[in-house]
């Protein structure tokens, strides 16, 4: 685990990890170990079970706030380790033939089990020169049309669309709104809601406003456990309700917000909850993408099987009803 990082609530597990790294060396290996190594390899199993048992604990009821620093962590899969881990083949498309390539937004064919598919999504970059070129996941108004570019070539050749969301928000600076900014996202909304090919989206580590979904109009909607989706950040909320944004205010932001993959499933947002490895995808990223790679298969698995009038019909009716309620008289 990550030294420079660490989560105040996994404290206790971080405590048995270093007590785990420093007794490893010491343990034999093979059928040549001694009374000692033994002695230490009994020791190990206990520790890893105390570790399994804290980390248990600590993600316990997670939460909001916690699971927005979870989603944050710097070791978290993104969507090229994805890329990488789960599709074969990937050929990566570049420009939206209007201003240039956004690094912030990855697009490519690839295969994904048997499916060829069309891969959209947010990427933050992992070093500190990546991620500064990568405007730290929030992307740019060429970003959302080179998405859109891409989006309409696989609807052209009949490929599925699967995309992966991972922003804190569509970038805010001068610039992006000079060249666009919420005109791009509002046609991607439209044009979205009415290609003519499967669409799933799945939400990795942040869901942040129309950043997020500029990409995520999709027939079938998933969100990784440790996630989350919302309207606006918790830090951006607590300075508009509190006009500071420190720890206790960032914690009520959250709570309100209803930001989590359990809150989302729960209000109709999201379809489905991806379950991550215990701790976090950030622990056992392999294990994440075999999660995720189920979900896409199963998911494409479903949704190829209908007609796509039926697909759309749906599609619309989806969004349509998000944020419906009933009033009762009083």
């Amino acid at each position: 685990m990550s030294t420079f990082y660490q989560l105040d609530f996994e404290k206790p597990a971080l405590e048995v990890e270093r007590r785990i790294a420093e007794l490893e060396p010491r343990a034999g290996r093979g059928d040549t170990r001694n009374a000692e190594q033994l002695a230490v390899e009994r020791e190990l199993e206990k520790l890893r079970a105390e570790h399994r048992e804290r980390l248990s604990e600590a993600y316990r009821d997670l939460s909001a706030w916690n699971t927005v620093r979870v989603a944050r962590h710097p070791k978290r899969p993104q969507t090229r380790d994805y890329i990488e881990m789960i599709a074969k083949d990937f050929c990566e498309l570049h420009g939206d033939r209007r201003f240039g390539d956004d690094p912030a937004m990855v697009t490519g064919f690839a295969r994904i089990g048997p499916h060829k598919v069309m891969v959209v999504g947010h990427h933050k970059g992992r070093s500190t020169q990546e991620r500064i070129a990568c405007h730290f996941g929030c992307a740019h108004p060429e970003g959302y049309r080179k998405a859109l570019l891409k989006f309409q070539l696989a609807e052209k050749f009949g490929l599925p669309i699967v995309t992966f969301v991972d922003t804190p928000g569509a970038y805010p600076g001068i610039g992006a709104e000079q060249r666009g900014q919420a005109e791009a996202i509002a046609v991607n909304l439209r044009e979205m809601s009415r290609l003519r090919t499967p669409i799933v989206s799945l939400v990795i580590g942040e869901g942040g406003s129309g950043g997020a979904l500029g990409i995520a109009v999709a027939d079938r909607v998933g969100m990784m456990s440790h996630a989350w989706y919302s309207v606006i950040s918790p830090e951006g909320c607590a300075a508009i309700l509190w006009k500071t944004a420190n720890e206790k205010t960032n914690t009520a932001a959250a709570d309100a917000l209803r930001l989590t993959a359990r809150d989302n499933l729960d209000l109709g947002i999201v379809d489905d909850v991806v379950q991550e490895p215990l701790g976090g995808a950030h622990r056992e990223p392999k294990a994440a993408a075999a999660s995720v790679e189920n979900w896409i298969l199963s998911s494409l698995g479903e949704l190829k099987g209908r007609p796509i009038d039926e697909l759309l019909q749906r599609r619309y009716e989806r969004f349509r009803k998000l944020g419906a309620y009933m009033e009762m008289g009083g």
